[in-house]
């Protein structure tokens, strides 16, 4: 009994020596300039002494700003139109309260 579990260690020690990975060959480089004309960032972040301001982008168009004083509650300024004035809103809450039932628990 001993002989043959020396057998089957011995074997599988074997071959895990014998399959060593082989190490993965690097990417090759990437040329930014063409993945920076096609790349949009969606946020752009501002950080002022005061404020700090977030651009908000969807396909390149500035719909969105979050502006973060450094004393007080971050608020927004959002293009409701799409015409480029925005709207100021202290929350991105619309108010509407839809109804909840609860339909099953776990």
């Amino acid at each position: 009994m001993r002989l043959i579990t020396t057998l089957l260690l011995s074997g599988l020690l074997g071959t895990a020596f014998a399959a060593q990975p082989q190490p993965v060959p690097p990417p090759p480089p990437m040329d930014n300039s063409a993945a920076d004309a096609d790349f949009d960032a969606p946020v752009t972040i501002i950080k002022q002494t005061e404020q700090t301001v977030e651009e908000f982008r969807a396909n390149g168009k500035l719909y969105m700003i979050k502006i973060t004083p450094k004393i007080g509650f971050p608020y927004y300024l959002v293009d409701d139109r799409g015409d480029g004035k925005f709207a100021r809103q202290e929350s991105l809450d619309s108010g509407v309260r839809p109804p909840r039932w609860t339909i099953h628990k776990f």
